[in-house]
């Protein structure tokens, strides 16, 4: 794979805090030195606006969407947005009709990975973060196919079970059909709360899975404001003990990725 090491952060639950832990590992990446692109391929755009970016859902093209079609039409620096701690491949409302355009398409699975190439030999990225759509399909195919790498953020509730599960079955199936390993690098429980049943299922993703790191995210308001200012708890000097632990984990991705650039 050329260019920068990259990952995606996905879970086809909704409401996990997904774009949360995708903007905040980016950031907390930013601090450890690397040079970072944080692409947005979620239709509902929630990371650009998480990023002080709404402005460019709304843009004219060409867009993301142009770009996944035709990987070589569009230039980076028409589709790359500045941001303080990286650069941004913002959604746009065009997005919402990407799985039934990227369907027709051949090899329509395989385009972020093209773009990306473009994208990374432009920008000499380290790091390219891929924030996912809330739903298994094409969009999160792309994703996986071209990260291999995968960040699951996750609730510590029950219903957090069936999801993996199912997570874990579709990976499978697009290893097979595309000859590709896809490596699970972290799986960060989120807003934890205080309650018996979390505790429950802190105990169960440790059991279930217990190669795969496991961080712990619990509910703080600094993380709301970070988010509303547009920038990471980093960027946004919040005061939180999440701080350390997001640090934690892009240490630990920083490690694992790193040592898969290098040749056995």
């Amino acid at each position: 794979m050329a260019g920068a090491a990259r990952l995606c952060v996905t879970n086809q639950k909704g409401g996990v805090g997904k774009t949360t832990v995708a903007i905040n590992l980016a950031g907390a990446l930013n601090e450890l030195g690397r040079n970072v692109l944080f692409v947005d391929l979620d239709p509902q755009g929630n990371a650009t606006e998480g990023l002080g970016l709404l402005e460019a859902y709304d843009a004219e093209p060409p867009s993301l969407l142009d770009a996944l079609v035709d990987p070589a039409a569009v230039d980076p620096d028409d589709l790359v947005s500045a941001h303080p701690e990286m650069d941004v491949v913002a959604s746009n409302v065009d997005m919402n009709a990407a799985e039934s355009t990227l369907v027709q398409e051949p090899d329509g699975e395989t385009r972020l990975d093209a773009l990306l190439d473009r994208l990374e030999e432009a920008g000499e990225y380290d790091v390219t973060v891929v924030d996912c759509s809330p739903h298994l399909g094409l969009l999160t195919d792309n994703a996986l196919y071209a990260t291999e790498n995968l960040v699951i953020p996750a609730l510590a509730e029950p219903t957090s079970k069936r999801s993996l599960e199912l997570l874990f079955d579709y990976v499978g199936a697009l290893e097979l059909d595309h000859d590709v390993t896809i490596e699970p690098l972290a799986l960060v429980a989120n807003r934890i709360e205080n309650t018996r049943a979390a505790t429950e299922m802190l105990e169960w993703f440790d059991e279930a899975l217990p190669d795969v790191p496991l961080y712990r995210i619990r509910k703080r308001v600094a993380l709301q404001r970070a988010f509303a200012s547009g920038k990471s708890v980093f960027a946004a000097e919040e005061e939180t003990d999440m701080s350390a632990v997001f640090m934690e984990m892009a240490e630990q991705v920083d490690e694992q990725l790193l040592r898969q650039e290098i040749p056995a």
